[in-house]
């Protein structure tokens, strides 16, 4: 019932909420209470002393409410927020809202909230209380349907909150007397103490003392799952006299202290004294960590001083064993959480040591140092794994930042620098110009590093589409670079002026300066710079209508990517290719193009990406008269740039090929017809939407006016359907397509299993009668 087990899933999410991975026990009073304010009341805080099971006791009701809540139900844990202006932000992440816009994050939440119903569980926000209080005001009063169930140990204080004291679990009724059920607390404990002793139930023989345990703990969940790990080491009879020992102890040094504060403080204690002496310096130290750590991270930052390096994984292990520590699985491997009263309880202990200062700067540099190798690994075969690494060292990362800042501006905007990518792929666009423009603003003089932050501000106000700041900011990072004969920083501040010049509609303007920034990352060999550059020549080339320059650019792009193994710059010059091709009326090169580039964007969640390649195959279907299909990728689209703010960002200038082929597609449909494929596109889950795409599934809800077979197939499946008349096999058809083969072999199962047919011959047969009844030439030489 604690916060233990909840966050031990912090990252198996469903529909924005974590998986349970033990059973919710008792509560059945409490989660009907809960639930009837929340049918009254658009705020409701929950209550209570740390370890009551708040957080539990909140997801269990968000859980049950779900359904009432198409537009999702999110946990945003602010728990590990240490920086109150950062909230909005975090809600946002939280939300998963990928806004690319220049707009204030509260200004983003109100827009995407205003006419959804959702419900947002805010939790743990005593840290940030005003914060909160605000930021609830705010979203309650611009979104009218919008349901905020927040925990916090005390309560908010806005005028439309009610709130709910969580009690601790009950025990029996009685102590003596008449046989009575067993209470929800020694449920609780007898489950817990399971997991460390397998086959331990409350018996006949043990269920006073049980009880009593429990009533010794005030029914505080966290506590009894505390006490139930001492079983490995103590039977019940033992536990419990150990119980009375400490807390008779704890009770006469203080009188001032709540009664359950006493309790759960003493629980800590206890678990401290049953630590090693190593084991106890590791759990202070870990304290300065956020959110979760790895092993690796525990080695470099707490080794040392007492602890040697290759003690640190046994002593993780131990604190694991004891539940200090939580284990959580990541993609990324095995990582570890400490519970926010646990950590508190360590941060403490570290203070009390005097080694605070000296932790927080190794914890610090350990964090600068992580961030400029992924930098510098960035543009090659290592790039995905980096990303994803910082993506889960986000919390770190900002704490770390925050001690940059506070020791000296100049180290905080050398990191936020070196963190580039991250901000942009991590959708963190706000956040990341937040700390340039900070340590900005406390920084002067002639350095490199205030050179290089400048125009790394500037890009992400590009991406934002503040150009004016954009301007302002290369202007200075410009001068900075001739003053001081910084090759690269020149490059970068012609690079992106040439951006802005494409926004502006200066194309000439912008060749000039991509040639300009082409040069100068090649006389410094950055092929990072020297791709980019080359593919921004590409999308102006084909903006001038010189195809020749256009493609040669973007081929060039491409050979560097191979060469350094680099996938993700790649896909954009596939990207920027693709649509010179489509220009020129080679649809089929440029569509194989755009689903390459696509199947690579989906899988690292880079929705500007996605967003993109799925613009340029509306297009092509527009092209090729294929309406239906244009319409429904259009309705996709309003699924993804809506969310971001920004329609194609970062490459405005193509926005009149949009617009055209959506005019066209109108036209071309009539108005009943062309919503309705808007609609069925915006149906479509961001899964089936790719899929679509890639033209591996149909639209939910099929098309006005087809009917039979013909309908269930993709326009891809069609296609293959046809060559497989034509007596192709897999490999050939994958040769003619520019597909993989186990792709083809892919498209060949499911066109059997849509027309419930179990060979090649049957296809080519119903091929031949496709064409026959809508008066087309069958395939020629059909083989089986």
């Amino acid at each position: 019932m604690t916060n233990a087990t909840v966050r031990a899933s912090a990252h198996t999410y469903t529909d924005g909420l974590p998986a349970e991975l033990t059973s919710f026990i008792g509560r059945r009073h409490e989660v009907a209470m809960v639930k009837r304010l929340m049918a009254d009341a658009r705020m409701v805080t929950l209550t209570g002393p740390g370890g009551v099971g708040k957080t539990r006791l909140a997801l269990r009701v968000a859980a049950d409410l779900r359904r009432a809540f198409p537009d999702g139900v999110w946990l945003v844990e602010l728990g590990e927020l240490d920086h109150p202006a950062l909230l909005p932000q975090a809600v946002v992440a939280a939300l998963k809202i990928q806004d690319h816009s220049a707009r204030p994050p509260i200004q983003v939440l109100t827009d995407r909230l205003r006419e959804q119903r959702v419900l947002v569980l805010l939790d743990s926000c005593e840290h940030v209380l005003n914060e909160s209080a605000m930021l609830a005001q705010t979203l309650l009063t611009s979104a009218p349907e919008l349901r905020i169930l927040a925990t916090s140990r005390q309560l908010l204080g806005i005028a439309s909150e009610h709130v709910f004291a969580v009690p601790t679990l009950p025990g029996p009724d009685s102590e003596h007397g008449e046989p009575h059920p067993i209470s929800d607390a020694a449920r609780l404990f007898a489950e817990r103490a399971e997991a460390v002793v397998p086959g331990f139930t409350v018996t006949n023989e043990n269920r006073d003392i049980v009880e009593r345990i429990c009533r010794r703990l005030d029914g505080l969940p966290l506590a009894i799952e505390l006490a139930a790990v001492r079983l490995r080491a103590l039977s019940v009879h033992q536990l419990l006299e150990r119980l009375d020992d400490r807390f008779r102890l704890i009770t006469t040094r203080s009188t001032v202290t709540a009664p359950r504060h006493r309790t759960l403080r003493a629980l800590i204690d206890w678990s401290y004294d049953l630590c090693t002496e190593h084991e106890r310096l590791l759990w202070a130290r870990i304290s300065v960590f956020r959110g979760t750590l790895d092993l690796e991270a525990a080695e470099a930052v707490c080794a040392g001083d007492g602890i040697a390096r290759d003690e640190i994984v046994d002593l993780v292990g131990g604190l694991t064993e004891k539940s200090v520590l939580i284990r959580e699985e990541h993609p990324s491997g095995v990582r570890y959480r400490l519970l926010d009263t646990i950590r508190q309880y360590g941060k403490e202990r570290l203070i009390a040591s005097g080694q605070d200062q000296e932790l927080k700067r190794r914890y610090r540099d350990y964090y600068r140092e992580l961030s400029r190798d992924a930098r510098a690994q960035l543009f090659g075969p290592a790039q995905i794994k980096l990303l994803n690494r910082l993506r889960v060292e986000h919390s770190n990362l900002r704490m770390a930042l925050e001690y940059c800042h506070a020791e000296h501006a100049g180290l905080c905007i050398d990191m936020a620098s070196d963190l580039l990518y991250h901000w942009i792929s991590s959708s963190h666009l706000g956040e990341g110009r937040d700390w340039l423009e900070r340590g900005l603003a406390d920084t002067a003089g002639l350095c490199e590093v205030r050179a290089r932050a400048l125009w790394a501000c500037g890009r992400l106000a590009i991406i934002q589409g503040d150009l004016a700041s954009a301007v302002e900011r290369l202007a200075e990072s410009r001068e900075l670079g001739e003053r001081l004969g910084l090759e690269p920083v020149l490059g970068y501040v012609a690079q992106y002026s040439g951006m802005i010049a494409m926004e502006e509609g200066d194309t000439a303007s912008a060749v000039s300066s991509f040639q300009e920034a082409l040069d100068r990352h090649r006389a410094v060999t950055d092929p990072e710079g020297e791709v980019q550059a080359l593919t921004w020549l590409t999308f102006a080339y084909s903006v001038l209508g010189d195809s020749e320059h256009a493609v040669a650019a973007a081929e060039a792009a491409i050979a560097v990517c191979d060469a350094h193994g680099e996938s993700w710059h790649k896909s954009y010059a596939m990207t920027a290719l693709g649509v010179e091709f489509w220009r020129q009326g080679d649809t089929h090169r440029a569509t194989a193009l755009q689903q390459q580039s696509l199947r690579f964007f989906h899988a690292v969640d880079d929705s500007v990406g996605v967003g993109g390649n799925i613009e340029v195959l509306a297009w092509i279907a527009a092209s090729e008269r294929d309406f239906t299909r244009a319409g429904e990728l259009l309705g996709i689209l309003r699924n993804i740039w809506e969310p971001i703010g920004v329609p194609l960002l970062g490459i405005g200038h193509l926005i009149r090929y949009h617009d055209e082929c959506e005019a066209r597609t109108r036209r071309a449909l009539g108005e009943q017809a062309f919503q309705a494929a808007i609609e069925r596109g915006t149906r479509l889950s961001r899964e089936q939407a790719v899929a679509y795409a890639l033209m591996e599934e149909a639209p939910s809800g099929g098309r006005s006016g087809e009917t039979g077979g013909h309908s269930a197939l993709t326009r891809r499946e069609m296609e293959i359907a046809r060559l497989i008349a034509q007596g192709m096999s897999n490999k050939e058809i994958a040769a003619t397509l520019v597909i993989a083969q186990r792709t083809a072999e892919g498209h060949t199962q499911h066109i059997l299993r849509k027309l419930g047919f179990t060979s090649r011959a049957q296809i080519a047969g119903w091929v031949a009668e496709q064409a026959r009844l809508s008066g087309e030439e069958p395939p020629g030489g059909a083989r089986a």
